[in-house]
């Protein structure tokens, strides 16, 4: 049987995607991702340019870019120590010009981004080098666009010729299963589900087995997302891991948080309860496109030290972007 992790000839129509791999940022990548950050560009991101067309660097100047960032949601602690770097740097470099401190928050903001280094075994290594199957454990809280994204996921990567289950382990609602069901049908995934109420660790070794029978290079696995219980979903959780490392005692290769960018600091709350349940190791960010306030992805990077590796641009099984930190950027501070 053939590696479904080697790169195979694309069947695309978007020549600007790179070949045989839609995991690496490419040029309609940068677009879509600019299409998605129009509205936090226009309303608080915008500000920080405008703030910077001024003739002096002054204590209004910063004053102004702090409000911003908080108001984008960024987060106190982010903003602060955000701020603190640029004001240092200006001081260390002597910039008298407002336009080269500008440039100095742009440098900032990439490097914050780029800062984590995540934990995983999965992105962006080389797909041609991962453990077989690859198991994707993805958490969030209902309503994030969870089921949405792991459809997402699933579609890049059987177009890429790879074979993908997904485990339905969010039992708790039926319309989870239903939906998992009918985004597998659309991306050409099998999925594996039971009754509503079953028990979701039960799912995922069923889910398992069902990959080593067919040989599938990939295991994406959907849980329950409760957090009004912590303990509850922490036990669950840890049973769900228990199942799989009793059958590969390195998985999951990775814990994907899927985190509704509109959801603000709020947002980091629940990233920091999933990343001290389970040790989260990649962020998914979605529904990018509906908010005005992008900032978040600032905060989840500097105070948690958890990469985001992917952002959400619409409601269409491919609109997703990888995410690339300078090019973020640049589509919310460029012209």
């Amino acid at each position: 049987m053939s590696d479904p992790f080697r790169p195979t000839p694309a069947v695309s129509n978007d020549p600007f995607r790179p070949t045989g791999d839609p995991f690496r940022p490419g040029a309609d990548d940068e677009r879509r991702t600019e299409d998605a950050l129009r509205k936090t560009k226009r309303s608080w991101f915008g500000n920080l340019r405008r703030a910077f067309q001024r003739s002096e660097i002054d204590d209004d100047l910063w004053d102004e870019v702090e409000e911003t960032l908080l108001a984008a949601d960024a987060g106190v602690e982010t903003t602060s120590a955000l701020v603190e770097r640029i004001r240092r740097r200006v001081e260390k470099e002597r910039l008298k010009n407002p336009d080269e401190a500008y440039e100095a928050l742009r440098d900032e903001l990439v490097a914050l981004l780029e800062r984590p280094e995540g934990e995983g075994a999965l992105w962006p290594d080389d797909p041609a080098g991962w453990p077989r199957p690859a198991i994707v454990l993805v958490v969030g809280v209902n309503g994030t666009g969870k089921t949405t994204s792991i459809g997402k996921l699933a579609h890049a990567y059987t177009r890429d010729g790879k074979q993908v289950i997904i485990a339905a382990g969010d039992t708790f609602r039926a319309a989870a299963i239903d939906q998992l069901q009918e985004w597998g049908s659309r991306a050409g995934a099998d999925v594996v589900g039971h009754q509503p109420g079953a028990d979701p660790g039960a799912v995922v070794f069923d889910a398992l087995e069902a990959a080593e029978a067919r040989d599938a290079g990939i295991v994406i696995v959907d849980t329950a997302g409760r957090l009004h219980n912590k303990k509850h979903l922490m036990d669950e959780l840890a049973k769900v891991n228990r199942i799989i490392q009793r059958k590969y005692p390195d998985a999951p290769h990775e814990v994907m948080l899927v985190l509704d960018a509109a959801t603000g600091q709020n947002g980091l709350l629940q990233a920091r309860t999933f990343a001290e349940s389970v040790g989260v190791t990649s962020v998914f960010l979605t529904k990018l496109d509906g908010t005005s306030k992008g900032g978040i992805v600032f905060a989840v990077a500097d105070e948690l030290g958890i990469p985001v590796r992917f952002v959400g641009t619409g409601e269409g099984i491919e609109d997703f972007a990888p995410f690339e930190p300078a090019a973020f950027v640049e589509a919310l501070l460029g012209e």
